[in-house]
């Protein structure tokens, strides 16, 4: 199951490189020796991990909307990729209400555009459909979501990315379950990441940030809803570790895998609030009243993993101290330690840690 081995000198498609879990992920590919090829509109905020970590000086930076299926077509015929891992989206709750043909257009209309693309290239290619937690019908139950479970929505951007799961779903049986298909596709659903170079705006963390560095009070909506934190870097090994297994096991071709943390880490957003406060002076918050906020808001949603740990050998590695504590340091290094250490070499050095945490616990399960 050596990464290395998977994805050295293999050419890997990004879409959405220039966001936060894209970032990371290139960082991560880039590691294992593969040949990059990011496909993404400019960085969504500033700043931003991917021009705070230069990772444009390490991959092939290429700026393509995925709502112009030509150009897709294109670009990937072109690279001609060996894998491609689909995360471009709109990826923010609050934004849907406010553009919600926007959010429609990108999640849905764009993964369609990048499966048709995938319909018309002619070389062997292991492709991941990244959506979200949110795909999921929530009724807020107590146990968590499996991957047989109502796709669904209420807000534009739930529903936006349960669409797209029906749209892969769709493409993969109409054109991908053929034996002479040369496309491996699955989708990955995870969702409530956290980490550092996250500055996207209406996020907790990210929130915290902003306020604390400037010291000024964060404000906080739906302070008692729970989530099912987990540091980005999670479902990051799941997406590639889904991408080898669908290598190894062409039988898992059309299948979709939950990537979350352990079922009791379940923590509301105050909590995480408290634990990030420890770090830094002079931090302070105060809850929203906004009732029209809050019902934008989920109190509960929480996922399903034993299909992947039963299917592919993924687990989760970081419980909800270390997961605040990658997200905490991170953070911490890169506002006081910018002279010394790079932001670069801050998510390398959090990749070769969780990496050698996660072989750890997989050797203890063996």
């Amino acid at each position: 199951m050596n990464l290395h081995t998977t994805f050295k000198g293999k050419k890997v498609v990004i879409t959405g490189h220039t966001g936060f879990k894209g970032s990371w992920l290139s960082i991560w590919l880039v590691y294992l020796g593969a040949e990059v090829h990011g496909i993404a509109l400019n960085p969504p905020t500033s700043p931003s991990l991917f021009d705070s970590a230069s990772i444009k000086n390490r991959m092939n930076d290429n700026r393509i909307n995925i709502k112009d299926d030509q150009k897709l077509i294109n670009i990937i015929d072109r690279i001609k990729p060996d894998f491609l891992f689909h995360l471009a989206a709109q990826p923010i709750v609050r934004r849907s209400y406010i553009d919600p043909l926007e959010t429609w257009q990108t999640n849905v209309l764009g993964t369609v555009n990048i499966l048709n693309a995938l319909k018309v290239i002619n070389n062997n290619c292991i492709s991941i459909i990244i959506t979200s937690d949110k795909c999921y019908d929530n009724q807020e139950w107590l146990w968590g979501y499996r991957e047989t479970d109502r796709l669904g929505g209420a807000d534009p951007y739930s529903a936006s990315k349960g669409s797209a799961e029906i749209a892969f779903s769709s493409f993969y049986r109409s054109f991908f379950n053929k034996g002479d298909s040369n496309i491996l596709i699955g989708s990955a659903r995870a969702g409530n990441v956290i980490g550092g170079g996250d500055w996207a705006e209406n996020r907790i963390v990210p929130d915290c940030i902003r306020a604390w560095t400037n010291s000024e009070p964060v404000s906080i909506r739906a302070p008692h809803s729970t989530r099912p934190w987990q540091h980005v870097l999670e479902p990051l090994s799941g997406y590639l570790r889904f991408a080898q297994a669908l290598k190894d096991n062409p039988k898992l071709n059309g299948n979709s895998f939950n990537f979350g943390p352990n079922s009791d880490q379940d923590y509301s957003v105050l909590d995480v609030v408290k634990k990030l406060s420890t770090a830094w002076v002079n931090s302070s918050w105060k809850i929203e009243s906004d009732s029209d906020i809050k019902k934008s808001e989920s109190s509960l949603l929480k996922l399903n993993c034993d299909k992947a740990l039963a299917k592919i050998q993924w687990q989760p590695t970081l419980d909800f101290e270390s997961t605040i504590e990658y997200t905490r340091s991170w953070y911490s290094d890169f506002y006081s330690n910018s002279n010394t250490i790079s932001a670069y070499d801050l998510c390398l050095n959090q990749i070769k840690s969780y990496t050698s945490s996660a072989k750890q616990i997989k050797n203890k399960c063996i």
